[in-house]
């Protein structure tokens, strides 16, 4: 086994984009702590599988990311399992269609519970870790194009993924001083199983069985189809602008939130 970079956990990294990026991070050197919720545990037994199979050391870390006491634990154990901390990828997220008229508090609690929380307290537990140990690090959120504009139908999602993008910027100018950075990626439509909620039976994207209203509909379909590159991204092509994010080169790029969403938005 080579040396380690370093260690990384990532949040959510059962499957899709999370997955995606452990097993990039684990091809760049790094040793990997996965997280999920406890009943995706043959999930990510298979991952961390994967990643040892790349001769790097994995260990599970199940935990809710809402949850204060859990996320702690979590940092925690990874730290006892794989020695330290240098790399946090807040990756967990949620997404519920719903317009705003019929969406429910619940869901509008649900979502920025997992999204924002969520990702607040693994920012919290991961730079008290980091300044403990002097080494610096890199703390990484996900955020999303719908951080950067707001999109019909998924208006907690949106604020969650706007919210993610405020704590990052707060947080990389309270850390810059501790030698930690603090960046989020803002993915567009990814091929992942969140997006399979928008297909139909032929694997085509039916906007019909998730948006009702007629106008919101026709707003979202000319979105998507105006965006300059036509093919769906990959989990890979977010786990690759990570691993520039987590890696030494990236020392002097903080509080920034990078699109990587094919042209949706340009800025």
């Amino acid at each position: 086994m080579s040396i380690s970079k370093g260690i990384a956990l990532i949040t959510g990294s059962a499957q899709g984009i999370g997955r995606g990026i452990a097993l990039r991070l684990a091809r760049d050197g790094f040793n990997v702590a996965l997280n999920d919720l406890p009943n995706k545990d043959a999930e990510l037994e298979a991952v961390a599988t994967e990643i040892e199979s790349l001769g790097r050391q994995a260990c599970i870390v199940p935990a809710d990311v809402t949850v204060d006491k859990q996320v702690k634990e979590m940092v925690d154990e990874a730290v006892t399992k794989l020695g330290g901390l240098d790399v946090m990828v807040a990756n967990a997220g949620v997404v519920e269609f719903a317009s705003l008229v019929s969406s429910t508090v619940e869901s509008w609690d649900r979502t920025l519970s997992v999204n924002a929380r969520g990702a607040y307290l693994c920012y919290k537990y991961a730079a008290i870790q980091m300044i403990e140990q002097g080494r610096g690090g890199r703390i990484i959120g996900a955020s999303s194009a719908a951080g950067k504009m707001g999109f019909a139908h998924i208006s907690s999602y949106t604020a969650s993924k706007f919210a993610i993008r405020g704590l990052t910027q707060a947080a990389a100018v309270e850390l810059g001083q501790y030698g930690i950075t603090v960046n989020a990626y803002a993915p567009g439509a990814i091929q992942t199983s969140m997006i399979k909620i928008m297909l139909d039976e032929s694997g085509n994207v039916d906007y019909k069985q998730l948006i009702d209203n007629p106008c919101s509909r026709k707003w979202f379909t000319s979105l998507m189809e105006n965006v300059p590159i036509k093919h769906v991204g990959q989990p890979e092509d977010i786990a690759s602008i990570v691993s520039y994010l987590a890696s030494k080169e990236a020392h002097f790029i903080t509080g920034q939130c990078i699109s990587v969403d094919g042209g949706m938005r340009m800025d």
